[in-house]
């Protein structure tokens, strides 16, 4: 009998060790190549915030800031691939997945934020999230940075100012186009590797948003910074069809609401951020901050606007007009 009592003893100690072990929570990496004081950075942090505060005891959220897991090039393959669970990367990575996001990249598309914010928010945004769906890919919402500028070891008024010169540029066949327009030279390089290529002067310039021009330093090696507002620089929040699909839906529909609280964080804290990195550069001294007149900014305006044309059948005639019918 005490054998007996013993060997019962054992396989329950056993069973609740297997039981202990199962109930260990799944790790979900949330991999991004920004900083962690940028809007998509403090998205992250929040979304790892909530969901320990809802359902911790299942899932633990890690977040890797800064290309430390994989960089610009590698992100899609690693979540595609289950080493990653959820990326944010910018609109202009998904143009080998889907042409119709190269709308975003389209110059002077947006007259400002809150026109990018109706059009997404439309019917037509809306279904661009579900654009990448047969490449194994899940986009579950947009997170905003900010509308571009242009940066510049010199002055950049008109367009002939940018001719000859260097820029880097995301891999984008629309933004290399853009740039092409004014004939400067775009260069397709990680977003790790810019620092280094302006502080080495390897390229001329670049183009970002205040948050990324301050929270990465370009400012500090760019004595020219040109207010153009030309385009849009925004992310998508982005998972696999494989994860997404295998959670249990309780636990998917506790981390969709996490995820949409988290980029509405996000989105508030991108429309506040921009204007303060933008003063906090002015007030640095480090870089001249040039306004542009009227004048000056239709002249970019009519010579990249062309470039619409270029991709129009890619991206699609009617999706353009709804992203121009959101100015209104």
């Amino acid at each position: 009998m005490k054998n007996l009592q013993k060997m019962v003893s054992a396989i329950t100690l056993c069973v609740g060790m297997v039981a202990g072990a199962q109930a260990a929570p799944d790790t979900i990496k949330f991999s991004h190549v920004v900083a962690e004081n940028t809007p998509k950075g403090q998205m992250a942090l929040k979304f790892r915030d909530l969901v320990a505060e809802r359902i911790g005891d299942k899932y633990v959220v890690e977040v890797y800031p800064n290309s430390q897991l994989f960089g610009d090039g590698k992100e899609m393959e690693a979540l595609i691939l289950g080493d990653i669970q959820f990326i944010a990367p910018s609109l202009s990575k998904f143009s080998k997945y889907t042409k119709q996001l190269q709308i975003y990249d389209l110059p002077f598309l947006f007259k400002d934020m809150a026109a990018v914010d109706r059009f997404q928010r439309s019917e037509a945004g809306q279904a661009l999230l579900n654009s990448v769906q047969g490449k194994g890919l899940k986009g579950l919402g947009y997170l905003h940075n900010g509308l571009k500028q242009l940066s510049a070891n010199d002055p950049l008024r008109v367009p002939s100012d940018a001719d000859g010169k260097k820029f880097r540029i995301m891999s984008s066949d629309v933004l290399a186009a853009q740039f092409e327009a004014v004939d400067a030279v775009p260069l397709k390089k990680p977003f790790s590797e810019v620092f280094t290529l302006l502080q080495t002067r390897a390229i001329d310039g670049q183009e970002n948003t205040w948050s990324n021009i301050y929270s990465k330093k370009f400012f500090e090696v760019q004595p020219y910074i040109t207010e153009s507002n030309h385009g849009v620089l925004d992310y998508m929040v982005t998972t696999s069809n494989e994860f997404w699909s295998g959670l249990p839906d309780a636990d998917r529909d506790v981390l969709k609401k996490a995820l949409d609280e988290a980029v509405a964080h996000g989105n508030q804290i991108a429309n506040e951020k921009g204007m303060k990195d933008r003063q906090n550069i002015i007030d640095s001294g480090r870089s001249q901050v040039i306004t542009l007149t009227d004048a000056e900014r239709q002249q970019w305006v009519e010579v990249m606007k062309p470039v619409w044309g270029e991709f129009q059948e890619q991206i699609g005639q009617s999706l353009i007009d709804a992203a121009v019918a959101s100015n209104q």
